[in-house]
């Protein structure tokens, strides 16, 4: 799992714009569940505190998931917020998210 969380983290926190819309879908509290699609990786929100994180692809017109992982909540932003910081990527508050 952990490397597939790094190649996510690579993947998609990449700049303050992406970082931005995948901080502001898992803090959200209007979002009970749903789907996030970034670059390569699809965040699905189970509901408040669970997502599962895993690349999407088409291959023969068929939707296939590969190498996926869940994680909570907690544990996806504080991942999210390490890597973001050694980018120089600005950190985002939950009340910053909910504007």
């Amino acid at each position: 799992m952990e490397e597939i969380l790094q190649a996510f983290l690579e993947i998609e926190i990449s700049d303050q714009e992406y970082y931005d819309g995948i901080i502001r879908f898992i803090y959200s509290g209007n979002i009970r569940s749903g789907e996030y699609e970034g670059n390569q990786f699809v965040i699905t929100k189970m509901d408040q505190l669970n997502f599962i994180v895993y690349e999407e692809y088409v291959i023969d017109k068929k939707r296939e998931i590969h190498n996926s992982f869940s994680i909570s909540k907690n544990r996806l932003i504080k991942m999210i917020n390490k890597y973001a910081l050694k980018q120089r990527i600005s950190i985002r508050s939950f009340h910053w998210a909910n504007k």
